[in-house]
């Protein structure tokens, strides 16, 4: 009887994959508005780059930010969570799967704000941010910058 796991590692073969590419990515659980546009076209960027979105529409999305432990001020419109960590506001997938190969003791990642060209506010204006990595202790550290 030929296991799952087998055919999968076959099938990854044929195409030239390292097995490795076929693993599913985490679910991510995200506390919105049920109004905010940007949180859904935020989803639309995590899905299209592989992640499976729970998205918890509630009254109060500032709540869910507090308990994950992200500082106000760090704030934006929505929060996930994936595999104990955070992420506030509009960061972008691939900063998420690095995060979560590299597991760093931290809170988790964020993007204070909602600038114009980060995922979810696409637009004709492109501004420069930085995605923080929020540590335990509450401070932070640039962990990329976009122009």
């Amino acid at each position: 009887m030929i296991k799952h796991y087998m055919l999968r590692g076959a099938f990854a073969a044929m195409l030239g994959l390292p097995t490795f590419a076929m693993a599913a990515l985490p679910v991510i659980e995200v506390y919105k508005s049920a109004s905010c546009g940007c949180c859904s076209e935020w989803i639309k960027h995590l899905e299209a780059n592989g992640f499976t979105v729970r998205a918890k529409n509630v009254e109060m999305p500032a709540q869910y930010r507090k308990l994950a432990g992200i500082p106000d001020a760090l704030g934006s419109c929505h929060t996930g969570l994936v595999n104990g960590y955070a992420i506030e506001g509009h960061v972008p997938a691939s900063d998420i799967k690095q995060l979560l190969r590299e597991k760093p003791k931290a809170k988790g990642l964020a993007v204070p704000a909602m600038p114009m060209g980060s995922p979810g506010m696409e637009g004709p204006r492109k501004d420069a941010y930085d995605v923080l990595l929020v540590k335990n202790n509450g401070s932070t550290a640039v962990y990329k910058h976009y122009q």
